[in-house]
């Protein structure tokens, strides 16, 4: 695997490293010494997946609260995707800054999402399936988002007009 910072503090693209030959290819997604050299932590507790129906629709910004946090490895199994990560430590070098990127089925890339980082994503295809992997639990009460759209940021989203649930909407801007 290929581990990858961005500029978000301790967020990283990870890479496979296939092996391949006339049947297909076999690689690895997850391997907890590879991810322990990098500072992370590969202890997924818990997995989910979304499914989003219609290009342009935009899931986010979500994260967990103290002490609830988690640090997420997202991985696109179908479609594209433009995934988004917003710093909202404060005490981090990279406080308040965003970082995009496309993952998709075909390039096989993974983000790496610390605690304390905001996460959502738009769609870039018809249909995409997202497989979320957890160091904590879900916990309903500690659910916490920011506006996908809040002009602290500038969050620089691909498809203009995006499809955003009433939920996401209601986020509310940063203070």
């Amino acid at each position: 695997m290929k581990f990858t910072a961005t500029p978000i503090a301790g967020a990283f693209v990870v890479e496979i490293e296939p092996h391949a030959d006339a049947r297909g290819l076999f690689a690895r997604t997850v391997c907890d010494d590879e991810f322990a050299r990098h500072g992370l932590n590969a202890r997924f507790v818990q997995q989910s997946i979304s499914r989003s129906v219609g290009r342009g629709v935009l899931r986010g910004m979500h994260f967990q609260a103290a002490p609830h946090e988690e640090e997420k490895l997202v991985r696109v199994t179908g479609g594209a995707i433009w995934d988004a990560i917003l710093d909202l430590r404060p005490a981090s070098p990279s406080f308040r800054q965003w970082f995009g990127i496309e993952l998709s089925s075909h390039n096989h890339a993974a983000l790496y999402i610390p605690k304390g980082v905001a996460h959502g994503f738009q769609t870039l295809t018809d249909s995409a399936e997202v497989l979320y992997q957890m160091t904590a639990p879900y916990t309903p009460a500690a659910e916490r988002g920011v506006l996908w759209s809040d002009p602290a940021f500038g969050i620089a989203w691909p498809l203009a007009d995006p499809i955003v649930s009433a939920r996401d909407q209601s986020h509310p801007l940063w203070q």
